[in-house]
């Protein structure tokens, strides 16, 4: 296996097993979209922004606080996955 795809593994893994149901839908159902897809930069970018807990990513995604413009360009390729 190579290193692209044990990272994809782990994240997945990350993904679906998050704190709550509604991150696990979220996160989860985009990476099994959109993760084989993301360049490099957007895949670190991607594993940058889960490091946060569900309640302020949660808040990101659904448009109730502003996103850190660090994560800006993940968190929008969420949203766009999620027609939010």
């Amino acid at each position: 296996m190579d290193s692209r795809e044990a990272r994809e593994r782990r994240l997945k893994i990350r993904c679906w097993r998050r704190g709550t149901k509604e991150m696990d839908l979220i996160l989860g159902g985009f990476f099994d979209r959109c993760g084989a897809a993301l360049n490099d930069a957007q895949l670190a970018a991607f594993e940058e922004a889960i490091r946060e807990d569900d309640d302020r990513l949660y808040r990101w995604v659904s448009g109730a606080e502003a996103t850190p413009p660090r994560h800006e360009a993940i968190i929008a390729a969420i949203r766009a996955d999620r027609g939010v």
